[in-house]
């Protein structure tokens, strides 16, 4: 018997994009009501789910036309990931990058271990205090490769970068697009119970460092322990030695690099910037290294277009994967999942609830793989049935975190990972075995985190005072 070949990434999305209109045939067609926020955002009314009075199908055509349509959805990540890599293109050009590993060749090289708890930490730092996700992908090229010139591969690289991601976004301290959302849906003060959030910070991060370690010391001892080992480096087979010397320009290249992060964070917060934005800033700074370096007008024109070229690829992926949960959405099933899903939670106790709910937020990302978007269409639903289950609203908060951040890093329609790992020309089905033992031993943690919540009453001080009145005359009734 022949081994099992695992399909190419596309045809893994698109063999998705087919069930998932299969599923819209059979999956009871319904929804819920919606108001509208201050915000201008719509929320799910509890209690209004109805089925729709006529089925629709839809055909193999609409299959066809949602893949356009997918593209069109997904433009703004799609642009902005072929922005960043005809701008690397530039940088790399200035022997910039190059210089950059060497210097973190001679104070990591033999310690391979802290660059990877370092990564990890610090990405996982910035995605829980200001949301970080997209601005990690113009490390992944530069991780590739300082992890190749350290004896590692691209999978170590990809593995320290979307685990700092996805465990920031589970572990949220202050994240505004996922955090905040929720507990203002949820009527509780925002940012309460940051304290148990920072407490489980640190050994979730250990956590990701050590199944990043564990694998990376085995491609040390053994190169042909890589998983990536049957695939070509998206670096090319140069094996450089002699790296450039860090000169003034290179510094200034890097610095400008770090003040360009450092704007695009503090606009993505405070003037609510997203893909467009962030893609003019990034064409700003390839201006500005053109001329810093010293590259010839035309050849950083052949760069970016040779640059933007290499990702095609990544960026075809990223489109069709968005065609998943569109065609959900037209198939008039996606709040029937939410609401089929959300039942069974009535009937459990409440610790077993607060980690169905986990499981619910974590299947409902691959559906919904925005945090805003999933924040606005579940945890309306959520919060009144952790109120009749006794559950405190903070715990329906955090297994809301859990579900969306640490599924962030292995669902094929989030589009940043998509992104992450097609620049580091990892197929999905090689990244999927790496990541889903790291996803086990984070579900199984965040299990045991949501039992003590629950038992120890975790943000039980927090809920509204009308809630907790009624908590209160149900005990005196029940003591009576």
């Amino acid at each position: 018997m022949g081994k099992f070949k695992v399909p190419h990434t596309l045809t893994l999305l698109f063999s998705m994009m087919v069930i998932a209109m299969i599923a819209t045939w059979i999956v009871p067609q319904g929804f819920f009501a919606t108001e509208t926020l201050a915000n201008g955002r719509a929320v799910v009314v509890p209690g209004t789910f109805a089925l729709v009075e006529e089925r629709s199908y839809l055909s193999p055509w609409q299959l066809l036309t949602a893949i356009p349509r997918a593209f069109a959805a997904a433009q703004d990540v799609i642009f902005f990931v072929m922005i960043l890599g005809g701008v690397l293109a530039i940088a790399r050009a200035t022997g910039t990058v190059d210089a950059l590993i060497g210097r973190l060749l001679e104070r990591f090289g033999t310690k391979p271990h802290m660059l990877i708890f370092m990564v990890i930490f610090c990405f996982a730092m910035a995605s829980s205090f200001i949301g970080t996700a997209g601005e990690y992908i113009p490390f992944v090229l530069i991780l590739v490769a300082l992890c190749k010139a350290m004896r590692l591969d691209a999978m170590t690289a990809v593995g320290m970068t979307v685990a700092g991601y996805g465990i920031g976004y589970g572990i949220s301290a202050v994240n505004p697009f996922t955090l905040v959302i929720a507990q203002q849906i949820a009527d509780i003060p925002i940012l309460s119970g940051w304290e148990v959030r920072a407490a489980i910070f640190l050994p979730f991060v250990l956590i990701g460092f050590h199944h990043v370690w564990s694998y990376a010391k085995k491609v040390i001892a053994d190169p042909n322990n890589s998983m990536v080992k049957d695939l070509p480096c998206p670096l090319g087979d140069k094996h450089s030695v002699n790296y450039p010397t860090l000169t003034l320009a290179h510094k200034l290249i890097l610095g400008s690099f770090v003040l360009t992060i450092g704007i695009v964070a503090y606009n993505i917060r405070v003037n609510g910037w997203y893909l467009y934005e962030l893609g003019a800033a990034f064409i700003a700074w390839g201006l500005f290294i053109t001329l810093v370096g010293k590259v010839s007008v035309d050849t950083a024109a052949q760069k970016f277009i040779e640059g933007a070229m290499e990702l095609t690829t990544t960026a075809i992926l990223i489109g069709v994967a968005r065609g998943i949960s569109l065609i959900l959405e037209d198939g008039q099933v996606l709040h029937s999942l939410v609401h089929g899903m959300s039942m069974p939670l009535s009937y459990v106790g409440a610790e077993a609830a607060a980690v169905g709910m986990l499981i619910i937020q974590t299947l409902l990302n691959f559906f919904i793989p925005s945090g805003s978007g999933q924040a606005y269409v579940t945890m309306p639903l959520m919060i009144p049935l952790s109120d009749l289950l006794e559950i405190p609203r903070q715990v329906a908060v955090l297994a809301y975190q859990f579900g969306d951040g640490f599924s962030n890093m292995i669902i094929p329609t989030n589009a940043i990972l998509m992104g992450i790992i097609g620049i580091a020309g990892i197929p999905y089905g090689h990244w999927f075995r790496f990541c889903l033992p790291l996803m086990i031993k984070l579900m199984l943690a965040a299990s045991v985190v949501l039992v003590l919540a629950v038992m120890f009453d975790y943000g039980n001080e927090e809920q509204p005072v009308e809630q907790q009145a009624m908590k209160n005359t149900a005990t005196q009734i029940q003591t009576n």
